[in-house]
């Protein structure tokens, strides 16, 4: 991990996360008054059938998702597959229709071109739990729209992925399928795994993020799109469509991934009800997928309002904590110190284990760590505010190439992140809420302990606490997910980290 190399001084840009939220603030503002319309037509629809909605809202509170008593069988729920994964799932079927759980993708009678992009160029055998119940969900006429909760590296971009796949045709050079994602790189991400599973249907996909720079075009001269499958973010996906660069007709299924950030937020939630109107509006509807790793309360008392006639995955939020990823606390006396903890105890290890996401809570803190450590001559990477667009997906395909072991971000990369290699995450700064001093940031903390550990590798976190409003805020997040954090009695001993990384599996 340590090398002579010294990091190139990071030149005075303009801020890309400036510069997005700049690009995308102009279409929510637009969309502002669709929005309060939109609330003012939902309440009143909603009026004469409150209960319904607030019985709807304990049915998805209550889901037991224990194991049930005696088989499973019965009114208390379908029976839990029996499957290595940890987390035990049941669902709430729309109107009682029963699903039978997919063993092998084939059960879900999927195209031969499809089979294949799965087993050949993915390298998947079989279906995850998530993926044996949810498919079957989304795949089996009349197509209900599904709201699914999941672990973060449970698989789940692989079933809305198939699910937009499945749907669409080939021969038709219109778009089919929309998929929305909070950022630009998660769009990227899941353009990525829809080519790689697609590969071999000749389905192609538009990305709809903000442009850079040096690619900018005006909308105006942008050619309307002819791609089966458009993934971007909201802001982008919303312009497109008010310009006429994409028609919604013939979109047969609309897909929220990270949906609780989507309908969570203001801004997000506006230009989401937006594209949603215009769907059925243009089209008459269609299915829509709403895939998280984390849902609110807020967010689901809207899915309740929004989603009439679907079918619900949720799990409860102490066995979301991620077993398989091993959790510690860290004190230490200040700033200085996490540098050491970082530099002397976990890296002196690390370098054994994997890759590192060293995570922070501003642009500012991004550039200090990543100069105190390239002084150390460690090579890491970081996503700072200096960073424009080309050089962000630089950054990141060189993590994800293995460049560098090291990459320090903010949580722009908390969500859905894929790199199988990163075995460690380190929460230099822990997650607040905005305007907050010490309200954790509960979904926030759980998508980056998911950074580690994907798919079912074993991993570890980190969690430095410096002062008493450290401790506050770790204390309400053990609280809340219902789970003690053991600590590393001494942030100055070797032997405790290597202790610990080796309770953790990460170390034989």
């Amino acid at each position: 991990m340590a090398d002579a190399g010294a990091a190139k001084p990071e030149p005075e840009k303009k801020s890309w996360a400036d510069v997005e939220e700049e690009e995308e603030a102009k279409a929510k503002a637009e969309a502002e008054a669709e929005l309060a319309a939109a609330a003012s037509s939902a309440s009143s629809s909603s009026a004469p059938i409150e209960p319904a909605v607030e019985a709807q809202a304990k049915q998805i509170e209550a889901l037991s998702l224990s194991v049930p008593d005696d088989d499973g069988g019965g009114p208390e729920g379908p029976p839990l597959l029996d499957d290595s994964d940890d987390s035990q799932i049941q669902a709430v079927t729309s109107g009682g229709t029963v699903y039978e759980s997919a063993t092998t993708f084939e059960d879900v009678k999927l195209t031969p071109e499809l089979l294949k992009g799965l087993h050949d160029e993915m390298g998947f055998s079989r279906p995850s739990k998530i993926q044996a119940i949810t498919l079957p969900m989304i795949l089996t006429p009349p197509h209900r729209d599904l709201v699914a909760q999941a672990h973060n590296g449970s698989g789940k971009t692989t079933c809305f992925v198939l699910g937009m796949l499945s749907r669409v045709d080939p021969n038709r050079k219109v778009p089919q399928a929309i998929c929305i994602c909070p950022t630009r790189e998660l769009a990227q991400q899941n353009k990525s795994v829809l080519m790689r599973m697609g590969k071999f249907t000749g389905i192609t996909c538009a990305c709809a993020i903000p442009s850079s720079q040096k690619e900018y075009m005006p909308i105006s001269k942008m050619a309307p799109v002819t791609d089966q499958v458009v993934i971007g973010t909201s802001g982008t996906l919303t312009k497109w469509i008010t310009h006429k660069k994409l028609a919604t007709r013939e979109i047969k299924i609309l897909v929220f991934d990270e949906a609780d950030h989507m309908l969570a937020e203001e801004g997000f939630k506006t230009d989401s009800l937006r594209i949603m109107k215009d769907i059925q509006n243009s089209a008459g509807g269609c299915q829509v997928l709403l895939f998280s790793a984390t849902f609110n309360e807020k967010v689901k008392e809207f899915v309740t309002r929004v989603i009439k006639d679907g079918n619900q995955i949720f799990v409860k939020k102490e066995d979301l904590t991620l077993e398989k990823v091993k959790q510690y606390k860290v004190r230490v006396p200040d700033e200085a110190a996490k540098i050491e903890v970082i530099r002397d105890k976990i890296f002196e290890f690390g370098q054994k284990v994997g890759q590192v996401i060293i995570f922070v809570r501003t642009r500012n803190s991004t550039k200090n760590v990543h100069n105190a450590l390239t002084k150390e001559d460690y090579v890491c990477s970081s996503i700072q505010g200096s960073l424009d667009q080309a050089e962000r997906e630089k950054v990141i395909q060189e993590f994800k190439d293995g460049y560098t072991k090291v990459l320090i971000s903010t949580d722009v990369l908390a969500r859905g992140f894929d790199q199988a290699q990163v075995n460690l995450v380190i929460n230099y700064d822990m997650p607040i809420k905005y305007n907050t001093r010490d309200e954790p940031d509960y979904e926030v903390y759980l998508h980056r302990i998911g950074r580690a550990g994907r798919f079912g590798r074993k991993g570890a976190v980190f969690n430095l606490l410096c002062g008493q409003t450290d401790e506050v805020v770790m204390t309400k997040i053990e609280d809340y997910f219902q789970h003690k954090v053991p600590e590393v009695p001494n942030w100055k001993s070797e032997d405790n980290f290597e202790t610990a990384l080796k309770d953790a599996g990460l170390l034989e």
